[in-house]
C-alpha cells in the first residue's frame, strides 16, 4: 500500500553532486513552501560532469557551484553546504562520515533525504551509492552517540537522533509525495543546472522538462497521484 509522510519542520538533503537534488526537488519545493527549513549538503564539486574534453575541471566546479546556488534558491532551501570532494572520487571514509555527522548535529533535522544505495536490477553512479550509504551510517549510530566523533561533540554539536530517512531512486518505493503543484518548480530548479540539462546536442523538439514530467507521472501512477516522487523509508530507533 502506498504511504504518505508528514511534513517535517526541519529536513536535511544530502546529495553526491550538484543537480542531484532534482531527484527530490518536488518534495523540497512543497515542504519549503509550507514552512520546512531545509539544509542541502552536496558532497562533491561536480568537476567531472561534462562531455567536453576542453572544459577545465576548476572552471566547471565554479559553474556548477553557481548553478547549485540558483537551484537551491528556486526550491526555497534555507542553506547550502558544499563539501567539495572530487567528482567520481567520493569515498566512504571517516572524514566524509564526520562531515555529515557535523551537519546532522548542527541542523538537527527530523528527516533526511538522500540517495538510494541498494539495487538489484540496475546500476547507479558509484558516488550516489557511497553518498547514500555514508549518509545513513552518519545518521545511525554516529550522529546519535556522543562518543562517536567525540571531537565534534567537544565543538558543541550535540548528538542528535533522526527518526526517518527517505531514499529516492529506489526500485521499490513505498512512500510517495504528491508533487502535482510543485512540478513546475521542480523543472525550474532543474533548468538552473544548465551545464547538465541544457547541453549542446539535445533534441530540439523535446522540452527539457518532458522526461521529468514523464518520470513523475509514472511514479504517481503507483500512488494514485498525477505526479509524485517515491522513496524507500528507513526508520531509526529514537
Amino acid at each position: 500500500m502506498a504511504e504518505t509522510i508528514e511534513r517535517p519542520d526541519r529536513a536535511l538533503v544530502v546529495t553526491a553532486h550538484p543537480d542531484d537534488e532534482i531527484g527530490c526537488a518536488g518534495t523540497i519545493a512543497r515542504w519549503t513552501r509550507d514552512g520546512t527549513e531545509v539544509l542541502l549538503v552536496v558532497c562533491t564539486s561536480g568537476d567531472k560532469g561534462t562531455e567536453d574534453p576542453e572544459m577545465p575541471a576548476e572552471r566547471l566546479a565554479l559553474i556548477r557551484a553557481k548553478e547549485q546556488q540558483g537551484a537551491a534558491e528556486a526550491l526555497g532551501i534555507r542553506e547550502l553546504v558544499m563539501l567539495e570532494h572530487p567528482d567520481g572520487g567520493l569515498e566512504d571514509t571517516r572524514e566524509l562520515r564526520g562531515q555529515l555527522v557535523r551537519q546532522v548535529r548542527r541542523w538537527q533535522p527530523q528527516l533526511v533525504l538522500c540517495h538510494e544505495y541498494l539495487f538489484r536490477a540496475r546500476h547507479s553512479h558509484r558516488d550516489h551509492r557511497v553518498c547514500g550509504q555514508a549518509t545513513v551510517d552518519a545518521l545511525f549510530p554516529y550522529a546519535r552517540d556522543p562518543q562517536h566523533f567525540a571531537e565534534i561533540t567537544a565543538e558543541g554539536h550535540q548528538p542528535h537522533k533522526v527518526g526517518t530517512a527517505l531514499l529516492w531512486g529506489s526500485e521499490d518505493p513505498t512512500v510517495f509525495v504528491d508533487i502535482e503543484d510543485a512540478m513546475d518548480t521542480k523543472i525550474k530548479a532543474m533548468l538552473c543546472h544548465a551545464s547538465q540539462f541544457l547541453r549542446p546536442g539535445r533534441d530540439p523538439n523535446r522540452e527539457p522538462g518532458d522526461f521529468m514530467r514523464m518520470g513523475a507521472q509514472k511514479t504517481g501512477e503507483l500512488a494514485g497521484f498525477a505526479f509524485a516522487e517515491g522513496y524507500r523509508k528507513i526508520e531509526f530507533r529514537t
